[in-house]
């Protein structure tokens, strides 16, 4: 019996049709193409090619021995993180953290995007925007100056009007329950109005001829936010909630570092694991502890978001990342 191994002559047009066609696609949009070029090697250079350096947590890392030369010690690293009773508290503390930041965050973004399409006069919507983007452009270290010159026990503004009117004064840099409802206000001041303008992008890409057939049926403009503009706002917001888990176990490491330093008074209630990460290769020079930490945190982030995506196809494949 002779058997075929020849090609079907339809699978045969099917490769060519979709080589015909990438090249097509290719031609077409060549200029998207190159736009997108100093994208990837930003991501090659500053993304793909530090990955090397994941082996620096199963070795007892040296200058002298550098990446290929330098003892290999398998987990030690590891064991070491977790035997410092800090694994779980940091963990703990940049989750927590993270889910706080990510549900205030998408709800005033959220809001704020509602309100500003809801806005009539040209003039103070853009005074708007502009005063919500504002932050955005403002680094931590000078936040971190103005929350100081404000809430300072000895001489800071707020505690000098609280003592013109008898009433103590606040030690923030000694008491841990302030940070809790301080910190989300102030990741919320400098993100909203960035999350803002991705929703607002999202709610003018919204066909306006159901609006004004929601206006012929007599809706309202409560009714027209819940029943029309939230619901065609879920796919931008699932999208964005996915991307927000992806670094759900990195805190943000700028605000925790300026705001709260080195204070120990405050460490347990604001540790997180990216600041543990810096005192420990500053405090030591320990690269392999700081790089176990940090394949630690990209793992666990790993499963957060592939998990959630998993969740998220079982609802609606369309609304998944991949």
């Amino acid at each position: 019996m002779q058997i075929k191994t020849d090609v079907p002559a339809g699978l045969k047009q099917r490769k060519k049709f979709k080589k015909g066609n990438l090249l097509l696609d290719l031609k077409q949009n060549r200029v998207l193409y190159l736009m997108f070029v100093p994208i990837a090697i930003y991501y090659v250079i500053f993304s793909y090619i530090p990955m090397g350096g994941i082996v620096m947590a199963f070795q007892s890392y040296t200058l002298k021995g550098g990446l290929f030369s330098s003892p290999w010690v398998g987990f030690e690293n590891f064991d070491y993180f977790f035997s410092s009773g800090k694994a779980w508290l940091v963990t703990r503390n940049t989750v927590v953290y993270n889910v706080i930041f990510l549900t205030a965050y998408t709800c005033f973004s959220l809001g704020a995007a509602i309100f500003l399409s809801e806005i009539q006069k040209k003039w103070f919507k853009k005074l708007s925007q502009t005063l919500m983007f504002l932050p955005y452009f403002i680094s931590w270290v000078t936040v971190s100056a103005f929350v100081y010159n404000f809430l300072n026990y000895e001489y800071g503004i707020v505690n000098k009007m609280l003592e013109y009117f008898n009433i103590a004064a606040l030690d923030i840099y000694s008491e841990t329950s302030y940070w809790y409802i301080l910190l989300p206000f102030l990741y919320v001041w400098k993100w909203v109005g960035y999350g803002s303008v991705l929703y607002l992008a999202a709610i003018v890409g919204i066909d306006q001829e159901i609006y004004e057939a929601a206006t012929i049926d007599g809706a309202t403009r409560f009714q027209k936010i819940t029943k029309i503009t939230l619901p065609l706002l879920k796919p931008t917001m699932i999208i964005l909630i996915l991307l927000g888990l992806g670094r759900i176990m990195r805190g943000e490491f700028d605000m925790f570092y300026q705001l709260i330093g080195n204070n120990g008074r405050l460490m347990d209630a604001t540790d997180i694991i990216d600041t543990l990460a810096f005192r420990s290769l500053i405090g030591t020079a320990d690269f392999g502890m700081a790089s176990s930490v940090g394949v630690y945190q990209s793992v666990l982030t790993l499963i957060i978001i592939l998990t959630a995506n998993w969740l998220v196809r079982r609802y609606d494949k369309d609304q998944a990342l991949f």
